[in-house]
This record gives structure tokens, C-alpha cells and sequence, in this order.
């Protein structure tokens, strides 16, 4: 863990309590031990300290970076991380710095001061755990245990393995055992039924794709029927012409400018997702064709980390989310989609963090028939409907997402629908910012719903016991 002893001891030890409750939990998610070094604690007295941390350093294999101000004033702060992203170049890999956002600091917020530090433009463009408003929340805190599970299971998941099995000797014992609002009914269609189309290795194997052979396989394709289940796949820049069936555990990673890797589907989906856990990054996904019936990138099981795309559909929706998949979306740009930008469906979880989705012919994410997922921080704009959608039964949390310039309404909640609406800005819809209507009900909190041409609200009569407002601006 990389931070400041100053800001520890401010809190009174919070850090060091953050840390311990947090290795706990990884422990509980795998059952196995799960040791986060700290110098507080981990360098005895007399013991040369800067010894010690260049060994750690070279051993651990994630590295935590709790940023305050005093982060960015500490040069031992900044050569961990230096020498830290020097290993991940190593490996190969792109997500074992974890940052932790936890004092509000200009370098991280001001664009200018941003691009003259390399320290904070690397973690602005890593995923971080937001814990500002968290701080001031004590541990016992349902809402603070859940965060810490988050980023526990983002921990877990990053060296995903199956256990080891337990050997067993013959002689062993075995243990005991109302009218739709201004004709804005457009949905998401199609698709709704049935598919279009190990131990973690430090590091893993890598086969690179390569169009012009120079690598071990010219196809995508190619390389993940050939990969076993861990190993990382590469792919360097060039127009491949293929759809992607991922059913094994793999990471799949562009080598270059994200535009100059595409992955172009004709009349298919560009990737199909059938495995437990995955990670996709720095691809750009098309399906192209006009025909037929399918999803730019349909996501069937499983925790898929899909990063730092940019994905389009011409059929159906950018991406589907169906049947329980619980994947992660982080800094996609999501557009051009002929129905909705994420279309989530039968029981779809995942989280979606800090996505561009915008452009889309329908809404800009439509929650449907169970589905529960949580959008964060989202640009969702210009979409020619709604911004989002849930109804059929959809649910969703929805906190500190800016949802604005869509066709319709900024959110809307219909059929039966549940969904919580935390800290948004809702702004600038062509009609209201928030609509109600058929029994649906939902907590709507602190947002900003200002600037709709339909005003703020329209919630129909029978929704309002159902409904909890707070502290909105309107």
C-alpha cells in the first residue's frame, strides 16, 4: 500500500484499519491468506526501511495507492509507482496499480495541473475506488463493508485461479458435511433468446496477433482456440474481419492505438462472452452489416472486464448484458448503436464505470425483466430517446452519472421498475428529467434536475407513496 504516514495518523489510523478489514476480505472471497504490506507494520524497528520496501516491492503483486495531496509532495510515493508500472511493462499487463481516491486532490481534478504530472495523469486513467465521501463513514457502515467487498472482489478477480486441490490419504477421514409519455415508447427488441453464434500463471503465457504474420497468429480467432485458459493474448494493429467467441478464461489486450485495432463483425457480433471471468481492452469493437439479428458485443455469463473499447452496432444494441452475466464496463466509448448503447436483460448484473454513451438510436441504457446493474460516474447523452431506461420489472443504481442532451427523458421508470438515483445530473433532456408511471417506485436523491424542457419531474399519482425525494435541485 502506497500512502502517506501523515495522513494515517490525521485519521486516526483509518488507513491502517482500511487496510487490515481489506486484506480480510480478500481472505474471505478465497479463502486464503492475503497479506497487504504496509511500512507501518511491516518494517521492524532498526531494520533498514528502504531495503525492505525495494524487496517488497519486487515481490508483491499489486500495488494500492490511497491518493491525497500529500501523495503527489512524496517522492517515495512516486518511485513506488514508477518502479510499479516498470513491472506491470514487464508482464505485460495494465491493471495492478489500484488507486484509492480518498482526499480530494487538484491534481486529479484540474486538466492542466493533470497533464504536467505523470503521477496523476497514470492514476486519472486507471480505474480508482472513489472513498471521499467514504472517509467520514465508519467501518461498521453497510454501505462502507460493501465498498470494501467491491474492491476486494476487483483484487480477487485480477489473479483469478482455481484452488489447488487438497490431497487425500486412503486412510483419511472425511470432515462431516399511464399513456406513454409525448409517444417516447421506444425499447430495445430482438435478440432475447438464444446465442448469435486452471491456474493463474505469473506471468501468463502471451501469443501475439499479428495481421502481417509477424506475430504467432494472424487471426484473433486463432489465438484464442489455440490459448489454454490465463493466458494473455496481444493484439497488435490491423483490421481483422472476424467475430470473437470468448469461452475460456483469457485477457485480451490491444498493442497500439485503440483506432487502429478493429475488430469488424460482419451481420455477427463483434465478441461473445461465455466464460466465467475475462478481461477485454483497447479494442474497437464494430458490427457492421445491416442484417440479421445481434449485438455489437453480447455478454452471456460470467465476469467479463471490458476496458477502454469503443464500440458500435449497426443491428441491435452496442452492448447486451443477459442471463446473470455480471461483467465490469470501465471506460468504453459506447455509440452509434442502431437500438440502445447497453441493453441489460434477464437477470443481467454489472457494474458500469465512467463510459461515454452517447449517439444511440434508441436509449442510452435500457434495464429490463430483473436486471440489476449500477451505473457510476457515465457520460449518457445525445441518445435519441431516453437516457436510461428501466422497465419490465428492471431495477439499477444509478450515482454520479451525468445524463444529458437525450431525445426524450433523462430517466425514466416504468412497469413495475425499482431504481436508485444518487448524486446525478440530469440536465438539458428534451423532456423531463425523471418519469414515473406504472406502479414503478424509487429513491431519488441529491441530484441535479435542472435545465429539462419538461421540468424536473412527471410522476404519475399512484407512484408517489412509492417514491422517496431529497435534496434534489430542480
Amino acid at each position: 500500500m502506497s500512502y502517506v504516514r501523515f495522513d494515517d495518523q490525521h485519521d486516526d489510523g483509518q488507513l491502517s484499519e482500511f487496510r487490515e478489514r481489506l486484506a480480510a476480505e480478500v481472505r474471505a472471497q478465497t479463502g486464503e491468506d492475503f497479506a497487504i504490506f504496509q511500512d507501518r507494520n511491516d518494517i521492524a524497528w532498526g531494520q533498514n526501511w528502504q531495503q525492505r520496501i525495494d524487496e517488497t516491492l519486487d515481490a508483491v503483486t499489486l500495488l494500492l495507492v490511497v491518493i491525497t495531496p500529500s501523495l503527489f509532495r512524496s517522492p517515495a510515493c512516486r518511485d513506488e509507482v514508477t518502479r510499479f508500472l516498470e513491472r506491470e511493462r514487464k508482464l505485460g499487463r495494465q491493471d495492478l496499480i489500484l488507486p484509492v481516491h480518498y482526499i480530494d486532490t487538484r491534481e486529479m481534478n484540474d486538466p492542466a495541473l493533470r497533464e504536467a504530472d505523470e503521477l496523476a495523469k497514470v492514476l486519472h486513467s486507471r480505474q480508482y475506488a472513489d472513498w471521499r465521501e467514504l472517509r467520514f463513514e465508519p467501518f461498521s457502515s453497510p454501505v462502507v463493508r460493501k465498498a470494501i467487498a467491491q474492491l476486494a472482489t476487483r483484487m480477487r478477480d485480477t489473479f483469478w485461479r482455481m484452488p489447488a486441490p487438497v490431497p487425500v490419504t486412503p486412510a483419511a477421514t472425511p470432515p462431516a458435511r399511464r399513456s406513454e409519455p409525448r409517444d417516447l415508447a421506444t425499447r430495445q427488441t430482438g435478440d432475447t433468446g438464444a446465442a448469435a453464434g486452471t491456474s493463474a500463471k505469473s506471468p501468463s503465457p502471451t501469443h501475439v496477433v499479428d495481421p502481417y504474420h509477424r506475430g504467432d497468429f494472424p487471426t484473433i480467432s486463432e489465438a484464442i482456440k489455440a490459448a489454454s485458459p490465463g493466458d494473455l493474448i496481444l493484439v497488435r494493429p490491423g483490421l481483422y474481419e472476424e467475430s470473437l467467441i470468448v469461452d475460456k478464461p483469457l485477457e485480451i489486450i490491444g498493442d497500439g492505438p485503440r483506432a487502429d485495432i478493429e475488430i469488424r463483425a460482419h451481420d455477427a457480433s463483434a465478441l461473445v462472452f461465455k466464460a466465467s471471468i475475462g478481461r477485454v481492452s483497447n479494442l474497437t469493437l464494430r458490427r457492421t452489416g445491416g442484417t440479421g439479428r445481434s449485438h455489437g458485443v453480447t455478454i452471456f455469463q460470467g465476469r467479463l472486464e471490458l476496458e477502454k473499447c469503443d464500440i458500435s452496432s449497426d443491428s441491435l444494441a452496442c452492448v447486451a448484458i443477459r442471463d446473470g452475466a455480471d461483467p465490469r464496463l470501465r471506460g468504453n466509448k459506447i455509440h452509434g448503436g442502431r437500438q440502445s448503447g447497453v441493453f441489460i436483460f434477464n437477470n443481467g448484473l454489472g457494474t458500469l464505470e465512467d463510459n461515454e454513451i452517447f449517439g444511440n438510436q434508441f436509449s442510452g441504457v435500457e434495464i429490463k425483466t430483473g436486471s440489476d446493474p449500477t451505473l457510476r460516474r457515465n457520460q449518457i447523452y445525445d441518445n435519441k430517446v431516453n437516457g436510461v431506461y428501466a422497465y419490465e420489472g428492471g431495477l439499477g443504481k444509478l450515482e454520479d452519472n451525468a445524463i444529458t442532451g437525450n431525445g426524450g427523458v433523462g430517466v425514466r421508470i416504468d412497469e413495475g421498475s425499482s431504481t436508485v438515483l444518487r448524486h446525478n445530473s440530469i440536465n438539458r433532456n428534451r423532456y423531463e428529467g425523471v418519469w414515473i408511471d406504472g406502479g414503478s417506485s424509487g429513491v431519488i436523491e441529491d441530484n441535479d434536475l435542472t435545465g429539462n424542457v419538461g421540468g424536473p419531474w412527471d410522476i404519475a399519482p399512484d407512484c408517489e407513496p412509492n417514491v422517496t425525494r431529497a435534496r434534489n435541485k430542480e
